[in-house]
């Protein structure tokens, strides 16, 4: 994986070949007309609620109207497809996320290159997934979820929001690390999932803040751990699974990415817009509210964060052995 690393790192910067007068007449005019931001998936979601929050601060910002365009399908493949064969000129943007980077190695034929095709802009949040079980589970833990697991091999279900999701990932690196097996039950979201969870027909679900903790915080589901290196602001009293299991890591992130060879000037307008929303106290709340916690940065910081997720992603898809066509 180390070859997509440096690819990435590369192209960050600016992916940029324009003489520095060009470069200066863009930063002075972008953007002339309304800007797309593409999202691979269903309106209403986490990522389509996400988007549209810092669209409206773009929007206001640069004061050009930036317009959500939802093109879900293919796990947000067809999404990041039609940015990275955007002209890079600053008027087609991605919402990336974790999705985006477990793809690179998931998929066996992509249409595009998602390192190669997609320059990453300015990171925004990262947010952990919970690890939930049904109240009547015996386990209050998680060593001793892991003792049960043990003891009864295959006997527990893992459900999963689909195949490759960050759910799933976020299992399967926890049964890697724990040295346990689970037999994995994929459904078509997060929300059918929850259902079987809820009626006590899968065991366990990585699932994301927003989706679970009501169901928590009335006792329908029991929260062993979050995912993240430290614990939630939105569920302080849930340790994080590291605790328990050290190293482990699978916080999901999200940003914005444009075509390959976007001029610098335009990464870094929108790099220090969105950084100032990320500053702002109405958003840092509402990110919260959405499970996730700002991400400052530089635009070679997130190139830096990609290049990491997706070599620890690619190595627990090959060590799984999934692949989609």
């Amino acid at each position: 994986m180390k070859l997509p690393r440096r690819k990435f790192l590369y192209a960050a910067p600016g992916a940029v070949a324009l003489p520095i007068i060009s470069q200066m007449a863009v930063a002075q005019t972008y953007p002339t007309r309304p800007v797309r931001l593409i999202v691979g998936f269903e309106a209403g979601g986490a990522a389509d609620i996400l988007a549209r929050l810092m669209g409206q601060w773009l929007s206001e910002r640069l004061r050009q109207q930036f317009v959500i365009e939802n093109q879900s399908g293919a796990s947000g493949n067809i999404a990041a497809e039609a940015v990275a064969r955007a002209a890079p000129d600053g008027y087609t943007l991605l919402l990336l996320t974790s999705t985006d980077v477990i793809n690179a190695t998931l998929y066996e034929k992509p249409n595009f290159d998602f390192i190669r095709d997609i320059v990453p802009l300015a990171s925004i949040t990262r947010a952990p997934h919970m690890m939930v079980v049904h109240p009547l589970f015996p386990a209050k833990t998680v060593p001793e979820f892991i003792a049960v697991a043990k003891a009864n091999s295959r006997n527990i279900s893992m459900g999963s929001a689909g195949i490759g999701t960050p759910s799933h990932m976020s299992g399967e690196l926890f049964k890697t690390m724990a040295g346990i097996d689970m037999a994995h039950v994929p459904y078509r979201g997060a929300a059918p999932a929850l259902v079987d969870l809820l009626g006590g027909r899968v065991q366990v679900f990585f699932s994301s803040l927003p989706s679970s903790t009501a169901y928590v915080r009335t006792g329908d589901l029991r929260a062993l751990g979050v995912t993240t290196t430290t614990r939630s602001e939105t569920l302080p009293e849930v340790p994080a699974i590291g605790e328990f299991l050290p190293g482990y890591e699978a916080s999901g992130i999200t940003g914005f990415g444009a075509p390959k060879s976007t001029p610098a000037d335009i990464i870094e307008t929108l790099n220090k817009e969105v950084n100032a929303g990320l500053a702002d106290p109405k958003i840092k709340t509402r990110l919260a509210e959405l499970g996730g916690k700002a991400l400052p940065g530089s635009p070679t910081e997130f190139a830096e964060l990609i290049a990491d997720e997706t070599e620890k992603w690619g190595k627990v898809v090959k060590f799984v052995g999934i692949k989609r066509k």
